[in-house]
């Protein structure tokens, strides 16, 4: 797969010609809302014709309330109207709305996707963890190295956290068409842990709490049967990590001392563990207006960053690796993509549906796929 082309940033694409189709996917996070308008290249990957990108803090206080407040409703319906502006301008477009963690924890977030629909006509479906994994590696295909037999795709939401073991050989053969249709997923989970519900659940700066963060985290990804069964492959050197988060990048970022973010400079580089503990390290002794004033994190992202760190040191932590391959694309690049090759179509939607598993439960192929 060639990496998504994206345009420079605050500028739109231009389309390679008039009559190329094009798709838009739209992922309704517990933090961010995010659109990407691209069409199909010759080579079967995607370019970028439009894109939007807004945080909306969707899930602000539902992990005390175990509802969606009327404030963030609202800022998040601001930023759909602008996604929705956005696409009437590039019709005809095949669309798919999606929304994830927040929606799927609210006790109104059903509710909430039905105003969604009577304010702005946009029909949004709230779609699975699996389905995150999925879309996930879908996005993330070129990154795989093949020179290792396994590969965990790292997805840092706002809300939760998914994780997918990929075969990592017979991912690269297959492609994106072949993967899409049947992805190599040896295993998935999903925790329900991201930036903003550790953020919130660890207001306590008391000394020590970055610490108690990681073992929070840790103690929920060892009780998943995930670790004893991918743990001794990562520890042998067999495994290779994959993050496409938000967490991720700006970590990347801060690695390498940018003055701005630029996809360009982040997007496929590989990041030792040392060089991401030594950024990480830097947010972490900073004070909240200097991790502010860090061009890749910013006043939005300045008091989540450090809890999306914990999240990534605690998966590094059980499935160890040297190095870490960045990703500057994820779920909306995999929807893009599964929509270009037949993927994620109604009949292929309603196939998935039948087979799903319980949510939170680590999902598997036969034990012999992994040996």
């Amino acid at each position: 797969m060639a990496k998504p082309n994206r345009p420079r940033r605050g500028s739109r694409g231009v389309r390679s010609g008039g009559a190329s189709k094009l798709y838009a996917a739209l992922d309704l996070g517990t933090n961010n809302c995010r659109l990407l308008i691209a069409e199909r290249t010759a080579v079967g990957g995607l370019r970028v014709v439009d894109s939007f990108s807004q945080i909306v803090r969707l899930g602000e206080g539902l992990a005390r309330t175990g509802q969606l407040s009327e404030k963030a409703m609202g800022r998040a319906i601001d930023a759909l109207r602008r996604c929705h502006d956005k696409v009437k301008k590039h019709r005809p477009v095949e669309t798919r709305y999606i929304a994830t963690q927040a929606c799927r924890a609210a006790s109104n977030g059903k509710a909430f996707l039905n105003q969604v629909h009577r304010t702005l006509g946009m029909r949004m479906e709230t779609i699975t963890p699996k389905e995150e994994a999925k879309y996930a590696l879908l996005g993330s295909l070129d990154l795989v190295d093949k020179s290792h037999d396994f590969a965990l795709v790292i997805d840092i939401g706002g809300g939760s956290t998914e994780l997918c073991w990929i075969d990592a050989k017979t991912a690269v053969e297959r492609g994106i068409e072949g993967c899409s249709k049947r992805p190599p997923i040896l295993g998935w989970a999903s925790f329900p842990v991201g930036v903003v519900t550790l953020a919130e659940s660890f207001e306590d700066r008391a000394e020590g709490w970055y610490g108690r963060m990681i073992e929070h985290v840790r103690q929920l990804l060892l009780a998943n049967d995930a670790a004893a069964r991918f743990g001794p492959l990562f520890k042998a050197g067999r495994g290779q990590l994959i993050g496409n988060s938000g967490t991720v990048t700006s970590l990347a970022g801060v690695h390498l001392r940018l003055e701005r973010y630029l996809r360009s400079a982040v997007d496929g580089i590989w990041l030792s563990r040392e060089g991401a503990v030594e950024a990480r390290t830097r947010l972490h002794d900073a004070t909240l207006e200097e991790r502010a004033a860090e061009p890749c994190i910013g006043p939005e992202r300045a008091d989540l960053v450090l809890a999306g760190c914990a999240i990534l040191d605690a998966v590094w932590s059980v499935w160890p690796a040297d190095r870490l391959r960045v990703g500057d694309r994820g779920l909306r690049e995999g929807i893009l993509l599964s929509m270009m090759h037949g993927a994620g179509s109604p009949k292929a939607k309603k196939r998935r549906r039948g087979r799903r598993g319980a949510p939170g439960a680590m999902q598997s192929a036969p034990e012999g796929a992994a040996s």
